[in-house]
């Protein structure tokens, strides 16, 4: 493990020491922080987390090291890592490398010896926002310039750098049992969500974000799912529009989180950016229709303005306790419903599984 010094620089001129555990150089996103626990391996290599620097709140992270078995994608796409202590000693029967080799193998920064806690508090007062950190530049004027002037995430089209570049079908080698086709649009899904489709009975056929309505209704598809992804849900109006032409067919249609933003904004709403975004295994959600709880699992730093929905064609579903946000949406005539959570987190709470059994019984099974 390397002992190089690093410095944390934020647009809003705040600084933070730290030490790079794995890789060395400069690097640029939107930083965030997330609460859970456990599951750094899957935070790592979700898709959505492409151009954010994440924090992780517990302290210790790394000690149950990284396995081939719990990858969230074909790679981590955080665009680097912010922990209070990596640890030393990796103690997990399951684990063939460390999670310092694991980042390193792939292009990964990690920085330790972080007050993950004052980092933690100053976004949550003052916002996510643009950040560098370099083990290169020791000039604090000359890192917040750069933060100052990075890209950001506002209007970015990052969804089209973590689809996949043509269709394909989910591992049927793996496909036991067909009961219905689904259609997925990749707009930075999670693989979790393509297993559970598939454990259920669904052929799950994976297309790129930019693909037209056309291309995917070729399929004869029995239902349409909408994936997660990273960024400005607005950045990506050319899938908006598509989605709205297959919604405008009456295809069964379940999204989360991205895709609940891409509907809400087919069907005419609008979407805004959090102040910090909801990411963490431990987030309440109200189902309004049957006034029950949900502790729920999050990474999104766009959210559905609920207020612009027209009550003339869709409702809001479901609510975060914390700030009243919109969790989910129902269409008031189409098989469609979305939620803003994750209901196939894993690790990770499982109140919410009923999502994938709602949209197969949408599909008539």
């Amino acid at each position: 493990m390397s002992h190089t010094k690093a410095l944390i620089a934020l647009e809003d001129g705040t600084l933070f020491h730290a030490r790079a555990f794995a890789g060395r150089g400069e690097i640029e996103g939107e930083l965030v922080f997330n609460t859970s626990m456990t599951g750094y391996q899957e935070i790592l290599t979700d898709p959505s987390y492409r151009g954010q620097i994440v924090t992780l709140c517990y302290p210790l992270i790394g000690n149950y090291g990284i396995n081939d078995e719990d990858m969230e994608s074909y790679r981590p796409h955080a665009a680097g890592l912010v922990v209070g202590e990596c640890s030393r000693v990796v103690s997990n029967w399951r684990a063939n490398k460390s999670l310092p080799d694991y980042l390193e193998e792939n292009g990964i920064l990690g920085f330790d010896r972080v007050d993950t806690r004052a980092v933690t508090l100053h976004i949550r007062d003052k916002g996510a926002m643009k950040c560098v950190i370099s083990t290169e530049d020791s000039d604090p004027d000359s890192l917040v310039a750069k933060a100052k002037a990075s890209q950001g995430l506002v209007g970015r089209d990052l969804a089209s750098e973590v689809s996949v570049k043509s269709p394909m079908i989910w591992e049927p080698h793996n496909q036991k049992k067909t009961l219905r086709k689904v259609a997925t649009i990749d707009c930075g899904t999670k693989y979790n969500q393509l297993r559970i489709l598939q454990d259920l009975g669904c052929e799950v056929h994976v297309f790129p974000n930019n693909s037209s309505a056309e291309e995917i209704l070729a399929i004869k598809p029995d239902g349409l799912f909408l994936s997660n992804g990273p960024g400005d849900p607005e950045g990506v109006m050319h899938t908006v529009s598509e989605v709205r032409k297959l919604i405008d067919t009456g295809l069964p249609t379940f999204g989360i989180c991205f895709g609940h933003q891409l509907t809400a904004l087919a069907l005419g709403a609008k979407t805004f950016k959090l102040k910090f975004g909801h990411r963490g295994g431990n987030q309440p959600v109200m189902n309004l229709a049957k006034g029950t709880v949900e502790i729920t699992s999050q990474n999104h730093g766009f959210c559905v303005d609920k207020d612009s929905l027209d009550p003339e064609i869709a409702e809001t579903t479901h609510i975060n306790l914390n700030d009243q946000t919109s969790e989910g949406l129902r269409h008031k005539t189409l098989p469609l419903f979305t939620v803003q959570y994750h209901p196939e987190a894993a690790p990770g709470p499982h109140d919410s599984m009923y999502l994938f059994h709602d949209f197969m019984k949408s599909m008539g099974v």
